[in-house]
């Protein structure tokens, strides 16, 4: 995915099942972060994260989408335990995972496997990608990315 390209459509479901789609937010930034799993600690760190800045997102219409392959079930323990306000979205045939091109190689431990590459993309509010942050850190992604925005 590169700065200036169309960002891929999607429709996927969210923690509760219902529908959800990219063009559901023309007019808005949308933050789209790829995670790769629910309730793991750098996950639950960054869904944290986001969910604190929440209401400064809100205030600079700013959308937040979370993406993994976990099912929506999974998502909505996730979302109950750590009280995460914004959207989750449940991908497990990797539709929207590889269309952004987080689908990667990952070594862990001298292991090769395949997973999602923990990425975040800011689409602006006419479906084109403004910025792509690839291996974000768990941490810090939430506050670069409302840095960023801020500067906007």
């Amino acid at each position: 995915m590169e700065v200036g390209t169309k960002a891929p459509e999607f429709t996927l479901p969210d923690k509760d099942g219902n529908p959800v789609s990219l063009t559901d937010f023309a007019g808005k930034k949308v933050v789209l972060y790829f995670y790769p799993k629910d309730n793991t600690p750098g996950c639950t760190r960054q869904a944290c994260a986001f969910a604190g800045a929440y209401e400064e997102f809100k205030k600079i219409n700013a959308v937040v989408i979370g993406v993994s392959k976990d099912s929506a079930a999974s998502h909505q323990k996730f979302a109950e335990k750590h009280g995460l306000p914004f959207i989750l979205l449940s991908d497990p045939e990797l539709t929207a995972i590889q269309a952004y091109g987080v689908w990667q190689e990952k070594k862990l431990y001298g292991k090769v496997s395949m997973g999602v590459v923990r990425s975040t993309f800011v689409i602006n509010e006419n479906g084109m990608i403004e910025k792509v942050m690839p291996k974000v850190k768990p941490d810090t992604n939430a506050a670069d990315i409302l840095a960023y925005l801020k500067t906007k």
